[in-house]
């Protein structure tokens, strides 16, 4: 039945645009003979009435002179495989028309003999049997997909309101065919939503090699992010391209359409339910304050400065040294205040952070109160090729804009800090331990003095974040969509992940929480095995993996080794000595580090090093810093020299 279906629409399909005009009308006018003949049988219950027989030329007269009026008043210029909700209206219009034909050819010709109940029941019968023949047709003939070929069929999981809206948008646009809803509402099974069925999720497999599905379209925009995940991972193992429509609240925003199809965002990989946050916290330190946020238009920075807008700070100052960076992010946060009805002045300084000057200067002339400290440079081997660069900028940087923050009387003082410090073999993660041992020695000494008030000084910790610069999913997604192969280091390299809202959340949270020289680290669940990551990607994108138990696969993945410097596994604690938080989700950690006289020699001797481009002797200075730290043989330097330290414009 399946194949002479196909047959009969590909017949039709192909036929000149004369030929299937031309099948339209004859079935046209077949059902205005059919209406009119009906209306005579209904209402003088025979199967030829006499006073059809004497004139019997009136139906096809009737059905002659509709099929003109309709065609002069355009009921054929519309593509019936692309009829919509106006259809409806059409048809009613159509079968008025005729019916008025039908009336005035008896009345002008004074024929006797015709019911006048015939004419309600030749109109109420055409309605349905153009609306009829015309609703087979756009289920017989699917709207041809993009340059001619036929429509993709697809999948819907969710028979909400965005499943329909979506349905229904889709048919219209005709470069996809829904074939059927999936739904976990066990009511709805079996049952038809605009005549499509609603079937299992347990059906999925069957439905896919039935319907040669090759996409399903995730219409869940209000679901949370955990019965996603499940849903994402059912669908893994299947050939199919998965997608979704946007989340509620884009919708509701009009920021996004229900058909504004997207890859399923990368959170939704995640394995763990997001942290909630807590929203006194969220504004203890932000909302009318005063606020300085580094390294703003990178990806942990601009997020940050996006949360921090929401919340209704009194004043936002960028410090940005990407001028290009500076200027996107000032534009989007400007709006972003227009839209959430807030007085925050944005200010945007075109600075390094090695620039302490600057910095104390800002700090005062705005009379900062909290800062947020995100400039860093974070990826690994290339820090690990510019050793100078990364050291100046992650250690010295964050130095000057403490010391800067101090003295201006700064209350709250946040680093943006990473999981590679513990126990790091690279000179990034190095680097930012070292970076945190300022803070916790800058707030002892601080502690330390009778006198004043002092900055209570912060730093939080966390894994790798989804979809930033640098991580492996927008590499991945870019590998996929070329053909491959995907770059995997090692098949047992694991991570910590979790996204970027997240992230920007802990930090803003943590920083009312401070008590001096805390360590803040996030729950982050089970850490991610990378290769099972790649595998997923690969799979949600409708395709398979290459290997020797799958030859034919479309993407290959490829084990490239450990880069300079890379761990398999990434840890997030130094010590046992950890306590809870107000937030159930975060702890603080208390860890040794250098008292700040002992601390201070070191740097100054550091400064030294990399204002000679010493290499091994900054790394050998690393090593007795840096609990933990064992350098690997790295790449020597390239690129940077004496004085080219640079703030880094994302973490």
């Amino acid at each position: 039945m399946h194949a002479l279906l196909s047959a009969v629409q590909q017949q039709l399909t192909s036929l000149p645009r004369v030929g299937k005009r031309f099948v339209t009308l004859s079935a046209d006018a077949a059902v205005v003979l059919f209406a009119f003949w009906a209306a005579f049988k209904l209402r003088l219950e025979h199967p030829w009435p006499p006073v059809l027989a004497e004139h019997w030329w009136l139906a096809p007269a009737v059905a002659a002179l509709s099929l003109v009026a309709w065609y002069v008043l355009g009921l054929y210029h519309t593509v019936i495989r692309l009829l919509g909700a106006p259809a409806v209206m059409a048809v009613v219009q159509a079968a008025a028309v005729a019916t008025a034909i039908y009336i005035a050819l008896v009345a002008l010709l004074q024929l006797g003999g015709i019911p006048r109940a015939t004419y309600p029941l030749f109109f109420v019968l055409l309605v349905v049997c153009l609306g009829g023949t015309r609703y087979v047709a756009r289920r017989l003939l699917p709207a041809p997909g993009r340059n001619g070929h036929a429509p993709t069929p697809v999948l819907i999981y969710g028979a909400g309101l965005a499943g329909v809206q979506l349905a229904d948008t889709l048919e219209l646009g005709g470069e996809y065919r829904p074939v059927a809803f999936l739904d976990d509402d066990a009511h709805l099974h079996g049952t038809a939503i605009k005549g499509l069925p609603v079937e299992a999720p347990a059906r999925v497999e069957e439905l896919v090699t039935r319907h040669g599905v090759r996409e399903i379209l995730l219409a869940l925009p209000s679901t949370t992010r955990q019965r996603r995940h499940e849903i994402v991972t059912s669908l893994s193992h299947l050939p199919v391209h998965v997608r979704t429509v946007p989340g509620l609240g884009d919708i509701v925003s009009g920021r996004s359409r229900v058909d504004d199809l997207r890859e399923v965002d990368v959170d939704d990989l995640l394995e763990r339910a997001p942290v909630p946050p807590d929203e006194d916290l969220l504004d203890a330190c932000i909302a009318g304050r005063r606020v300085l946020l580094t390294g703003a238009a990178g990806s942990i920075g601009s997020e940050l400065g996006r949360q921090i807008v929401r919340r209704g700070p009194a004043c936002l100052v960028l410090v940005e040294q990407s001028e290009a960076g500076l200027y996107a992010i000032e534009r989007e946060l400007n709006a972003l205040v227009a839209t959430v009805s807030g007085a925050t002045r944005i200010v945007p300084v075109l600075a390094s952070v090695l620039d302490a000057a600057q910095l104390e200067q800002v700090l005062h002339d705005e009379r900062i109160e909290t800062v947020y400290h995100a400039a860093a440079y974070k990826h690994v081997p290339l820090v690990e090729e510019n050793v100078t660069t990364g050291v100046r900028n992650n250690v010295f940087g964050t130095l000057h804009t403490a010391r800067a923050a101090i003295s201006a009387g700064v209350k709250n003082f946040v680093l943006v800090s990473t999981d590679k410090a513990v126990n790091p073999t690279n000179v990034m993660g190095a680097s930012k331990r070292v970076a945190e041992q300022v803070l916790q020695a800058l707030a002892a000494a601080q502690a330390s003095q009778s006198s004043g008030g002092r900055t209570c000084l912060s730093m939080v910790r966390f894994g790798n974040v989804l979809d930033s610069s640098g991580s492996v999913v927008p590499l991945f997604r870019r590998q996929i969509r070329e053909g491959g192969p995907v770059t995997v280091t090692h098949p047992e390299i694991t991570r910590y992940f979790m996204t970027i809202p997240e992230a920007a959340q802990l930090v803003l949270q943590a920083g009312s929480m401070c008590e001096g020289g805390d360590v803040f680290v996030l729950d982050m669940g089970e850490p991610v095995k990378i290769l099972d990551l790649a595998r997923r990607m690969i799979h949600l994108s409708g395709l398979s993996v290459r290997d020797e138990l799958n030859p034919g696969g479309d993407i290959a993945i490829r084990f490239t080794g450990l880069r300079p410097g890379e761990k398999l596994y990434e840890e997030l604690l130094l010590g046992t000595n950890v306590t809870g938080t107000e937030h159930p989700m975060i702890s603080r950690a208390r860890e040794d580090y250098l008292p700040w006289p002992k601390l201070r020699t070191h740097l100054d001797a550091l400064e030294l090093l990399c204002r000679d481009t010493d290499i091994d002797g900054i790394r050998e200075l690393l090593t007795e810093l840096v609990d933990g730290y064992g350098p690997p043989e790295a790449p020597r330097e390239r690129r940077d020299g004496p004085g080219k330290g640079v703030v880094g414009s994302v973490h």
